[in-house]
């Protein structure tokens, strides 16, 4: 995509979500829906005769509305979701076999959603399948539907997992769980994805969206600038010894001392009162 294409279509999310045209409807992509609630930013798959299979339309689609956002100081966080029958059920197959260029691009632009700085909520219901689970696996945590099923099954097509599967899955399950799931191509039903730590919390399905809303509201209302310390924080993990990660919190600690949220949430304690968070005065 040129760079005024995708400044355009930029420009197009942002107008829709701030509301400022109404006739934007048929300029908009027909993969995903887009909707605000207040701070929180909800991202809808819709692809539902394909299971949400992740095209290179749908992952470009996801990368150019949540760009400008990714930097809003008004959005504190995005979830993302499908349907009750599939989060997303893999990867696109037709149009792949034989070639390797079709992968790359897609895998790449995954790569610019996981890089994203607001937090992200997967909410999961059905089917969440190879590059599926690995989408749900680039957000911060998933929370899940009664309904969720999670797995690696790219080795029945004669191929393994391309956009974190082995590496995230190890990471959060455990080496041996993690390498029955990508050799046998089994699926995890939400109880077990609980129990091993693949997801935060389940839900009853006609109650996830509203609760993970609720949660991305929690999270929306702290300083954005700390929340993100935070995450960055909390993903060093995966990239530092405990020794160096502890030198690397304690100074990310002391940066935080001071600050215009620090001043406030200080405050709000000694005052018996909720803080106020991400307003002019406090930013």
């Amino acid at each position: 995509m040129s760079p005024t294409n995708f400044a355009h279509r930029v420009r197009l999310w942002t107008t829709l979500l701030h509301g400022s045209n109404k006739d934007l409807g048929r300029e908009m992509p027909a993969n995903i829906k887009i909707s605000r609630h207040d701070r929180v930013v909800l991202i809808t798959l819709d692809r539902p005769k394909q299971l949400n299979a992740l095209s290179e339309g749908l992952a470009q689609d996801v990368v150019d509305a949540l760009t400008a956002l990714d930097a809003d100081p008004s959005v504190g966080c995005f979830v993302i979701t499908g349907n009750e029958r599939a989060f997303a059920a893999g990867a696109e197959i037709r149009g792949r076999s034989g070639t390797t260029e079709n992968a790359v691009s897609p895998f790449a632009t995954w790569s610019a959603f996981a890089a994203f700085k607001t937090p992200k909520i997967a909410a999961v219901q059905g089917y969440a399948l190879g590059g599926g689970c690995e989408l749900a696996m680039m957000c911060d945590y998933i929370l899940a539907g009664a309904s969720a099923k999670f797995g690696q099954p790219e080795i029945k097509l004669g191929v393994i997992a391309g956009m974190g599967g082995t590496q995230r899955l190890t990471r959060l399950i455990g080496r041996t769980k993690s390498m029955r799931m990508h050799l046998t191509a089994r699926m995890m039903n939400a109880e077990e994805a609980e129990a091993c730590g693949l997801v935060a919390a389940v839900f009853p399905d006609d109650e996830l969206i509203d609760a993970v809303l609720k949660e991305a509201a929690t999270i929306a209302g702290f300083d954005k600038s700390t929340v993100e310390l935070a995450r960055e924080a909390v993903n060093k993990v995966d990239e530092m010894n405990q020794s160096d990660g502890l030198a690397w919190e304690e100074g990310a600690f002391l940066s935080t001392l001071g600050t215009p949220a620090h001043t406030e949430g200080v405050a709000a304690f000694r005052e018996k009162r909720t803080p106020k968070f991400n307003v002019p005065d406090n930013t």
